[in-house]
């Protein structure tokens, strides 16, 4: 077993786990974080992206001893007081969302997207969306809703 430490949404955690065990499982199972969801288990379909020290990651690709010391975010830290995030409230809003199952990862990555890109274009959130499998939604309530938050100017 392996002591890690890490943050996760405002949180301080202290751990012992086995050297194999993936991030997406430590959160799910150790933290019982269970808003991050596991699809593919190979980085293909985004429904596990968390932010890494504010960055979008696909956590069934890194093990939990790897983020040792650093800051991650799931869909559970993007409200805030009981209240949607702009990006939450704009997916409501706009019915970006049936089954929910990729969800979760969808809104990650858009967070940090739109954290890096202030006035995107439908072409820039289609590309983020091109690594992100939606079976139910045909993606354009998703694009409008990405597009409604930026103009909202808040993840």
């Amino acid at each position: 077993m392996i002591p890690v430490q890490v943050t996760v949404n405002g949180r301080s955690y202290r751990e012992e786990v086995e050297p194999r065990l993936l991030l997406s499982d430590f959160l799910r199972h150790s933290l019982g974080l269970t808003g991050t969801h596991v699809g593919c288990e190979h980085g293909v379909c985004g429904a596990c992206t968390v932010r890494l020290d504010g960055r979008a990651v696909r956590s069934c690709l890194l093990l939990a001893v790897q983020v040792d010391g650093c800051e991650l975010e799931t869909v559970e830290g993007l409200a805030r007081e009981g209240r949607l995030s702009p990006l939450q409230q704009a997916f409501t809003d706009h019915h970006a969302l049936q089954c929910g199952f990729c969800t979760a990862g969808i809104l990650m990555a858009a967070a940090d997207f739109l954290d890096r890109h202030e006035e995107p274009t439908p072409e820039q959130v289609q590309d983020l969306l091109s690594g992100h499998l939606c079976r139910c939604t045909g993606y354009q309530p998703i694009v409008e809703a990405i597009l409604s938050a930026s103009r909202e100017g808040s993840a």
